[in-house]
């Protein structure tokens, strides 16, 4: 199988990847004034490139999104003011203000195509998975070497995508995996605790809340099928936000019935650990010995909510993650471009290790499918 990054066909409708990177040599970099730099700096892209923020994980010394690409054919084409609008979320004054007199020039030649070139300088970027991620690490980077009087690269390699079914399912289950890495690596016991995830930061109270409240939303059956209800919240526009959270949005279910059915997916206190009985210590509350020996009946079939808990490489070496039609279909594609091994005949491959379900990956991984997460590497 050809490892080159697989992406959605022109005019197939948005598309949605599974995106992570990390710091070279794995070193700790990120800490919380770093973190809260880096998360400006993501949503200020995501707003300027039209690439959208499902959910993500800041950590340490690596980055998990869960993105939404909107289908670029599909898209309205800037206009002279919304680029004036967006331009001051990344540049400084002096290059907006040349930008303004460039298109008021162009205005008054009457040369609508002149104008039409300038708009297209920054239209061509948008609505892109590489070029948003390209952007957010070297934004990341030339802020992280000037506080810290370093030049040369900060991140150890190109970043891994996984190319997700839009589906609720799908969807919800890597939000899930993205938003319990903390939980993972130690860092705390809660995932709302965690403050620079989407699932943290929608359960706080601060600015950013509506918009992770919006992408969580987003990936619910209702918001999948009726997108343009949740529009407003996710530009941060109108009255959605508050409407997300205090009331019901047409065609949304609010924010308290799509957390609750978030949080029984993240939830698992983990097996009991009884308390040391010499010191009374390294005792931890957790699952029931009545839910213990349910697992134990079933064969040792591990439930989803539990395996979410280690590290499960299909989501960032999977390649395709989705229902067997949906991985068969891209398979298909791929045979087509001649980007597939000779010998192989099907796409869809069974997740192992755990119970996930109908869903399916493209790449067959034989090795170390799951294990326990190494810390801030999780």
């Amino acid at each position: 199988m050809s490892s080159h990054r697989i992406v959605v066909a022109p005019g197939a409708g948005r598309a949605y990847y599974h995106c992570l990177s990390r710091v070279v040599d794995r070193r700790i970099v990120f800490h919380a004034a770093e973190k809260e730099v880096f998360r400006s700096i993501l949503r200020k892209l995501e707003r300027f490139l039209g690439v959208k923020v499902v959910t993500y994980c800041l950590m340490g010394n690596h980055f998990h999104l869960l993105l939404e690409v909107p289908d670029k054919e599909t898209m309205p084409k800037l206009d002279a003011e919304q680029l004036l609008e967006l331009l001051p979320l990344l540049y400084d004054e002096v290059l907006v203000d040349q930008v303004r007199r460039e298109l008021e020039t162009a205005r008054k030649s009457g040369n609508l195509g002149w104008e039409r070139r300038i708009l297209e300088r920054y239209e061509r970027r948008r609505f892109d998975l590489s070029v948003f991620l390209r952007e957010l690490k070297q934004r990341v980077s030339i802020f992280y070497n000037r506080r810290n009087r370093r030049v040369g690269t900060l991140w150890e390699a190109r970043f891994k995508s996984v190319l997700l079914e839009g589906g609720e399912e799908t969807l919800r289950t890597v939000a899930a995996y993205i938003d319990l890495n903390p939980v993972r690596a130690g860092l705390v016991e809660r995932p709302e605790d965690y403050r620079w995830s989407g699932y943290g930061e929608a359960c706080g109270a601060g600015k950013g809340a509506e918009k992770a409240r919006a992408g969580l939303v987003s990936i619910t059956r209702e918001g999948l099928e009726n997108p343009a209800a949740i529009e407003g919240v996710e530009t941060g526009a109108g009255s959605g936000p508050k409407a997300a959270d205090s009331g019901r949005l047409p065609g949304l279910p609010d924010w308290a019935e799509v957390q609750a059915r978030y949080r029984l997916l993240l939830y698992s206190d983990g097996r009991e650990q009884k308390p040391d009985e010499a010191t009374g210590e390294g005792g931890r509350a957790g699952i029931a010995a009545e839910e213990c020996n349910r697992v134990a009946e079933a064969g040792g079939a591990v439930p989803l909510a539990e395996a979410l808990r280690c590290k499960i490489r299909y989501f960032s070496d999977g390649a395709v993650i989705g229902s067997a039609e949906f991985v068969d279909g891209v398979f298909e594609r791929l045979k087509a471009e001649g980007r597939t091994g000779p010998k192989r005949t099907s796409g869809a491959r069974r997740m192992k290790g755990a119970d996930f379900g109908s869903l399916r990956s493209l790449r067959d991984l034989r090795l170390r499918r799951m294990g326990a997460a190494d810390g801030a590497n999780g």
